[in-house]
């Protein structure tokens, strides 16, 4: 028999405040997914190669264009075998059994479930997944543009970060921002701080935060640059972007960074950062990822908001000591439910137990096709309530206090941080 805890967390709708979602279009179009793509084409990819599967056969595994739904799933299926229980795996099985009543996966029921893909894939199926499915209150995009407008097919539910993760590496599109603000941006600083700031008056009020992902690109490490520093670095870039040093680059994108930071205070915006963890396989400088190397940063702007993605997995000590210490840290557990869904349960409970309660946001799936949210869902609300379940079996939490973090760390923090509600607005 559930408990209480538990209805209460598969009745409360979550915000889910990472995505990288593919739109209504691209999602009932011609290249939308099939059934193969719907299950595969996120995570569990790089743990199928790790696991030893053959890259040639997860490629044909992901590729649509093969009809032969059989065929491709067997060339993975021996990998898919040791890799079921991983956090990856453990979202696919949930996928397959909440959208097509699979309790297996096999060929024989890949096949059969085709005609419900086909459902699936329909218009308007896309929100419903997401709202009725999964229960979700509503979802924040990075689609790694700047644009944030309105989305037709759900205005009040789909939001938009801005992205700022060129900025931040040091390799801004400087064609682009012209054609985008209609100011010329690389003959100084100042000329790029004003295409900047046309960026924010044009996006801000529609955007929901500003999203860099620059730690799979350089280091998170901060330090500030003055503005004849960045004029150099700029015009190195600008005469050869591809023969620009590292050492340009970081300056420019430090720089740049800091741009964003203050203009996001100005515009009432938070700032995401990606910390921790790389998708994919065969390539993580750790040395890069920790959340420790953003202190100057966080010491320097104590007006902005930063939100530290993902645990910083496998530094999760260290951003529990961040969101400890710094009023302006902020931790999202997006993703991180599947990468490693035990070390994210520890990873709550020394929050609870450390941290400040408003300061942790419970879930972002951090995929494309609505019905891998669904999965990770599922997968997030399990895990959840097994942690919370936990302070209460040892007497630390109540179960009525155990309910009211619930619905604090599930919707309360992220109606107040974002101001959803004005957003929606908007």
């Amino acid at each position: 028999m559930p408990t209480e805890l538990a209805q209460h967390i598969q009745r409360t709708s979550l915000c889910d405040t990472h995505e990288h979602l593919k739109t209504e279009d691209e999602y009932v179009g011609s290249g939308g997914p099939d059934i193969l793509q719907n299950l595969f084409a996120n995570y569990i990819k790089a743990d199928l190669i790790v696991a030893g599967g053959a890259v040639p056969a997860v490629d044909r595994l992901l590729d649509g264009s093969d009809p032969n739904v059989r065929a491709r799933f067997a060339g993975v299926q021996p990998a898919w075998q040791a890799v079921r229980h991983t956090g990856y795996g453990e979202a696919v099985r949930d996928m397959a059994r909440a959208l097509y009543g699979i309790e297996e996966i096999t060929p024989d029921a890949l096949e059969a479930a085709q005609p419900r893909h086909a459902q699936l894939r329909q218009p308007g199926q896309r929100l419903s997944l997401l709202r009725q499915q999964a229960n979700l209150d509503h979802v924040q995009t990075d689609d790694f543009t700047w644009a944030c407008a309105p989305d037709a097919s759900g205005p009040d539910f789909f939001f938009y970060d801005l992205s700022w993760w060129s900025f931040c590496n040091g390799t801004p599109d400087l064609d682009a921002l012209a054609k985008e603000t209609g100011i010329q941006a690389g003959g100084s600083p100042g000329a790029l701080r004003q295409a900047m700031g046309a960026l924010f008056d044009k996006y801000a009020q529609a955007a929901i935060a500003i999203k860099a992902q620059h730690a799979y690109q350089r280091t998170l490490h901060w330090q500030p640059r003055t503005e004849a520093e960045a004029a150099q670095a700029l015009a190195a870039y600008v005469r050869a972007p591809q023969a620009v040093s590292e050492a340009e680059r970081l300056c420019l994108g430090d720089w740049c960074w800091a741009q964003g930071v203050e203009l996001g205070i100005e515009h009432h915006l938070p700032f995401k950062i990606h910390t921790g963890y790389y998708a994919g396989h065969s390539r993580m400088p750790v040395d890069f990822i920790r959340a420790g190397h953003l202190c100057g940063l966080l010491a320097r702007y104590p007006e902005a908001r930063f939100v530290l993605m993902h645990t910083a997995y496998p530094y999760g000590a260290e951003l529990v000591a961040l969101a400890k210490h710094y009023p302006n840290v902020y931790a999202d557990l997006c993703w991180a439910w599947a990468i490693d869904p035990y070390s994210t349960g520890d990873f709550v409970r020394r929050c609870l137990h450390a941290v400040p309660a408003n300061k942790l946001f419970i879930f972002g799936g951090d995929t494309v096709w609505p019905g891998g949210v669904v999965g990770y869902a599922l997968q997030a609300r399990r895990w959840f309530t097994r942690t919370l379940q936990a302070e209460v079996d040892a007497g630390d939490l109540s179960e009525p206090e155990a309910i009211a973090l619930a619905t604090r760390l599930m919707r309360d923090n992220q109606y107040d941080f974002f101001k959803v509600a004005e957003k929606k607005q908007a």
